[in-house]
């Protein structure tokens, strides 16, 4: 008995006494569960394939060698990315062929889809700002938004999205975990950390918020600034074509800014959120499978450019 409380107190010690945990994924039945995973791997494939479309296209096309597809290529990069993160691993915990993870593993997820997180809400700040440049000075935007600027920006945002994220990786890594080993979630993430820890948890949940507000909010109030002047604007043009033409520019991208803040200033700006850890799990399932897969289909389908170069693509073949 004095053997086992030495070895609990050494894993204290080094921060944490639970090697693994077990991800419960969603519950049902075994039904239920398979017609989750064939959702989730459609999704995924439809994800995969829509988003590398883009990225070919924009590629391919001499017409979309712009700023704007260029920023539009690393956000269906990075959706890639977001999602492969996820549901590999989720359609395991569902199957049960893969419910366990380890505590270094389950570090790397979190620091992994948060980063990537932190740099879509740059990235689509960046892009608000692109809009911004090409309504309101339409005239100077090729000298303004150059390719040196456009790959300064994009490198910027995957910089600040990873960086700003360390700190609150590190600071979790240290957290102490007793037990229970149960995450009752498909993924790791960081309420469900916050819920198991069995050690002080207030510098980890105050770094959360601020580092959410840091993110979300600053990246958030970049976007709303550019569209007040965006839609300033556009109001000032005096034909209905005219203003038709420079809202359809920008259409897209605000279609996709509303749908991402929305599901991410629910998960992530908040003080605390360790008692709503099945209603994070829907909204997580949103983020991260549903919204990296309706992301190249409304480009796709509200961006003329786009639908001129697939219309191309096709005729050839």
């Amino acid at each position: 008995s004095l053997q086992i409380n030495l070895n609990t107190w050494e894993d204290m010690a080094n921060g944490t006494s639970v090697e693994e945990f077990i991800l419960l994924g969603f519950p049902g039945t075994w039904h239920s569960r398979i017609s989750l995973v064939v959702v989730f791997a459609l999704t995924y494939s439809l994800t995969v394939i829509g988003n590398a479309s883009i990225i070919a296209l924009v590629w391919t096309n001499r017409n979309l060698h712009t700023p704007m597809y260029f920023f539009l290529c690393n956000l269906s990069f990075l959706e890639i990315w977001y999602t492969t993160g996820v549901v590999p691993k989720a359609i395991g915990v569902m199957l049960g062929t893969s419910q366990t993870i380890s505590f270094s593993v389950c570090i790397l997820q979190l620091f992994f889809l948060l980063s990537l997180g932190s740099t879509e809400c740059f990235l689509l700040a960046v892009m608000a700002y692109d809009r911004y440049i090409a309504i309101c000075y339409p005239l100077r935007y090729s000298s303004l938004m150059n390719s040196v600027l456009s790959v300064q920006l994009v490198l910027s945002s995957w910089l600040g999205g990873f960086l700003a994220i360390s700190l609150l990786a590190f600071l979790t890594s240290r957290l102490t975990f007793c037990g229970p080993d149960v995450i009752n979630h498909f993924l790791c993430d960081i309420d469900s950390c916050l819920a198991l820890s069995c050690s002080d948890t207030w510098p980890v949940e105050l770094a959360t918020f601020l580092v959410s507000i840091i993110v979300v909010v600053a990246s958030c109030v970049v976007t709303l600034v550019s569209y007040v002047y965006i839609i300033s604007s556009i109001l000032r043009i005096q034909s209905a074509h005219g203003r038709k033409k420079a809202f359809s520019t920008c259409s897209a991208h605000l279609s996709v800014v509303t749908i991402w803040y929305g599901s991410t200033m629910f998960l992530y700006v908040k003080p605390s959120a360790q008692n709503s850890l099945d209603l994070n799990k829907l909204m997580n399932t949103f983020n991260t499978v549903v919204t990296p897969l309706l992301n190249p289909f409304i480009y796709t389908l509200r961006n003329k450019e786009v639908k001129q170069a697939l219309r191309r693509v096709f005729q050839k073949k």
